[in-house]
C-alpha cells in the first residue's frame, strides 16, 4: 500500500494518492490531470476512484477530465447530487482499492455532503482519515461554504459537532489526519502549518476536538471570528457540482502567444483585463497602463478570485518566458477559464513598439517614517493587510483598507488625495496600487518591505481587538 500527499502551496490544498496491488484512488484532484496519471503509469496501477470529499470552493477540482481520461469511478458521500455521472455512496458503504479497503463516512458540517474516507490496511486495521475539510490540523472546515443551502452556518456548525463526535475522535488515536487543506487557506481559520498528524494528538490540541465541548460551546468557537469568504468561492463549487469545459481546451486557448498588434486588438475587441505576473521588483518600474499587477510568486490564483469578480472574464496576460503555463493552469485552478494569450516578448516587446508605460512610485519604510514623523495629519498611510492583521498591531493613524474588498470599498477614497500603501512585505500593497492607479487614482507610493519593515522604524505602533472600521 502507498500514500501519497500531492501538496499545492500557492492554494494550501492537498489531494492524495493511493495505490495498492495495481489499484489506484485519488483524493480531491486538482485541474490539471497529469500529475495523477503519471504517478500511476510509473506503478503501473489504473486509476479506479476519485473520491471527492465534497463540493469544494476554494478550487476547481480535475474529477471530470481524470474521469475521461482514465474511466475511474467518481465518488461522492451521501445527499450530493452532482450534474454528472457519479457513484453516490452511502454512509459505511465500504470501496474495494487492490488489497486494502476504504470506508466512506459521511460527515456533513462544512457541507451538508461532506464525506471522510477511512483507510484500513490488508488486516482491516484503521490506518487513516482523509478529512477533506472535516477535519484540519489544528482547526475545522468553516461552515457556510455549502452551495445553495438552506441551513444558517449555526445549522451547519451543529452537523459538525455531530460528525466530529460520532464518526471522527471515535476513531483509535494512532489513525491518521490526511487534511485536504494547511495553513493560508481561506477554507478554516487556525489551521496549522504542518499538514498531517495523528488524531489523537488532534484530540489534544485541535479546540474543536475538546471532549467536555457542549455543542453550543462548538457552534460559538467555530462561527466565531469568520471572515468573508472570498467571492469565487461559490463560483468554483457551482462549477464543481455543475460541470466545466476540459483543462486541455482552457491551456490551448490561453496558451496563444500574441504579438503586440494582435494584442491591444484582443484588448480593444473583447474588452479584457491585462494582467502582469511579473515579480514585484520588476512591474512598479514599467508596465502596461491600465494593467495590473498580481505577481506569480506568491498567493497568484486566490489573488485572482478574490479581486476578479467575473469568471467569464476575458483575461490577457504578460508573463515571464517560460512561465505561461504556470500561470494559465494557477487561474484554471480556480475556474478563471477566459484567457486569451500572453504578449509574446512581454514589456520588452511592448517599449520596443513605442508603445506608452507607466510606473508606480516606491519608498523605503526609513524615508516614510521620516515624511510621517513631519506631518502625520497631512501623510495619508493605507494598510492593505487583512482586518486581523491590522488588529494585531499597525502604525498609529494608519487607514486599514483591506485589498480583499478594494473593488467594494474604493469609493471611500479620493482621487485627488495622495496615498502612502503597505501590506506586510510588499506584494499585496503593489497589487493595491496597481489596480488603484488603473482606476484613476494618480499620487501613490509604494512602501517596499511593507510592515515588516515599518515596524522597525521609531514610528509608533498600536493594536486593538474591536471591529476594524473602514476609513
Amino acid at each position: 500500500m502507498k500514500i501519497e500527499q500531492i501538496y499545492t502551496g500557492c492554494l494550501a490544498e492537498a489531494a492524495y494518492y493511493i495505490e495498492s496491488n495495481g489499484e489506484a484512488a485519488i483524493i480531491d484532484p486538482l485541474r490539471e490531470t497529469q500529475p495523477y496519471t503519471d504517478r500511476a503509469k510509473y506503478d503501473g496501477a489504473k486509476i479506479k476512484y476519485i473520491l471527492e470529499t465534497h463540493f469544494h470552493a476554494d478550487f476547481v477540482s480535475g474529477h471530470l477530465d481524470l474521469s475521461k481520461k482514465t474511466g475511474a469511478t467518481i465518488v461522492y458521500g451521501p445527499t450530493a447530487q452532482p450534474n454528472f455521472a457519479a457513484h453516490i455512496a452511502s454512509d459505511g458503504e465500504v470501496l474495494q482499492l487492490g488489497n486494502v479497503t476504504i470506508v466512506v463516512l459521511h460527515t456533513p458540517g462544512h457541507t451538508m455532503e461532506s464525506s471522510t474516507f477511512l483507510l484500513r490496511d490488508e488486516n482491516g486495521k484503521d490506518v487513516a482519515i482523509f478529512s477533506g475539510d472535516t477535519l484540519f490540523i489544528n482547526d475545522v472546515g468553516r461552515p457556510d461554504l455549502a452551495v445553495k443551502s438552506d441551513m444558517s452556518r449555526e445549522d451547519l456548525a451543529g452537523h459538525l459537532y455531530d460528525s466530529l463526535r460520532h464518526k471522527i475522535m471515535p476513531l483509535a488515536d494512532d489513525v491518521i489526519v490526511y487534511p485536504g487543506h494547511g495553513a493560508g487557506s481561506a477554507c478554516g481559520k487556525n489551521m496549522a502549518k504542518e499538514t498531517t498528524d495523528t488524531l489523537g494528538h488532534q484530540k489534544m490540541v485541535n479546540y474543536a476536538l475538546q471532549p467536555n465541548m457542549t455543542k453550543a460551546e462548538f457552534v460559538q468557537a467555530v462561527t466565531d471570528g469568520l471572515a468573508e469568504p472570498p467571492q469565487y468561492f461559490p463560483k468554483n463549487a457551482v462549477l464543481n457540482k455543475m460541470g466545466y469545459e476540459s483543462f486541455e481546451e482552457v491551456l490551448r486557448r490561453g496558451m496563444k502567444p500574441l504579438s503586440v498588434n494582435e494584442f491591444v486588438q484582443a484588448w480593444d475587441v473583447a474588452e479584457a483585463l491585462v494582467i502582469d505576473t511579473r515579480n514585484k521588483t520588476e512591474f512598479p518600474m514599467d508596465f502596461i497602463p491600465d494593467s495590473i499587477f498580481i505577481g506569480i510568486d506568491d498567493m497568484f490564483a486566490p489573488w485572482v478570485g478574490t479581486l476578479v469578480p467575473d469568471l467569464q472574464q476575458p483575461i490577457l496576460l504578460l508573463c515571464d518566458a517560460g512561465r505561461e503555463e504556470e500561470v494559465v493552469t494557477r487561474m484554471a485552478r480556480v475556474g478563471y477559464d477566459h484567457c486569451l494569450g500572453y504578449l509574446e516578448g512581454g514589456i520588452t516587446a511592448w517599449m520596443a513598439a513605442d508603445k506608452p508605460t507607466e510606473s508606480i512610485q516606491e519608498m523605503t519604510a526609513d524615508r516614510f517614517a521620516r515624511i510621517f514623523e513631519e506631518s502625520p495629519e497631512e501623510t495619508l498611510l493605507l494598510d492593505v493587510r487583512r482586518e486581523s492583521e491590522f488588529a494585531s498591531q499597525h502604525v498609529l493613524g494608519a487607514i486599514n483598507f483591506p485589498l480583499d474588498f478594494i473593488n467594494r470599498n474604493m469609493h471611500l477614497l479620493d482621487r485627488n488625495k495622495a496615498y502612502f500603501v503597505h501590506c506586510a512585505g510588499g506584494y499585496r500593497s503593489l497589487i493595491a496600487c496597481s489596480i488603484l492607479k488603473a482606476r484613476g487614482f494618480k499620487s501613490l507610493i509604494n512602501i517596499c518591505g511593507g510592515f515588516d519593515m515599518l515596524k522597525n522604524t521609531r514610528l509608533p505602533l498600536t493594536q486593538y481587538h474591536a471591529p476594524v472600521t473602514m476609513l
